[in-house]
């Protein structure tokens, strides 16, 4: 997790920005399409880079249980997605609380993200690319490290519930956001829930790229 963590750092904040600017891009001289083209080029290197790296992580622990990292699209889950949606707008409520408890103080500035600001300038083009990075790529990799690896690595070493807890709570700190924590901490819980009961990634992945769906829908309001 700590290489993980890592890698997620040294990619996105070095790695492609060097080569950006090698090749004679800046992205914040780029148009909207650029900029997101550059977000999803970003997502998919830090994707594959930590992806990489648990592979190899695991090697000396081959063969895995056959239950590990396993993708079945058949199974009674469509049920426990379909109970996972109904908790969105309870999520979406805690974001609220969390907000309440820990306000955004009057001296931080404001900052447009470049999602937002392609949002607004309604290019349907960079909105579309978004949309990939947020609920296809991200879902991706953040469930093959969160639920994939590391709430069956925990169960080695605490009950169930409490390896849904603490991955859970992983998740939400992976997002360096402390006014999204509690609603964060929350989705991790119920996509770990999701995922002991079937013991299947594909349910996680498509219960987390449909929360955010959700957001981003939200966002285009």
């Amino acid at each position: 997790m700590l290489l993980w963590i890592a890698s997620f750092w040294l990619v996105g904040s070095w790695i492609v920005p060097f080569l950006a600017y090698t090749a004679g891009f800046r992205k914040e001289s780029l148009t909207y399409r650029g900029q997101a083209l550059y977000s999803l080029l970003t997502d998919v290197a830090e994707g594959l880079v930590g992806i990489a790296i648990l592979h190899r992580c695991l090697a000396k622990f081959r063969p895995l249980p056959s239950d590990w990292f396993t993708f079945r699209i058949k199974g009674k889950w469509p049920f426990d997605v379909g109970l996972g949606c109904l908790m969105f707008p309870l999520i979406n409520q805690l974001s609220q609380v969390n907000l309440n408890l820990l306000p955004i103080l009057p001296s931080t500035p404001v900052t447009i993200s470049s999602v937002e600001q392609s949002i607004v300038a309604r290019d349907p083009v960079a909105m579309a690319l978004y949309a990939v990075v947020v609920s296809v790529c991200a879902p991706i990799w953040e469930e093959i490290v969160f639920r994939g690896f590391l709430l069956p690595s925990l169960t080695k070493y605490m009950p169930v519930w409490c390896a849904i807890l603490v991955s859970s709570i992983a998740f939400a700190m992976a997002h360096f956001n402390l006014q999204r924590m509690l609603p964060l901490v929350f989705l991790g819980m119920v996509m770990g829930v999701v995922f002991v009961r079937s013991r299947n990634l594909v349910p996680s992945m498509l219960l987390h790229s449909l929360w955010n769906a959700f957001v981003f829908l939200d966002l285009m309001k």
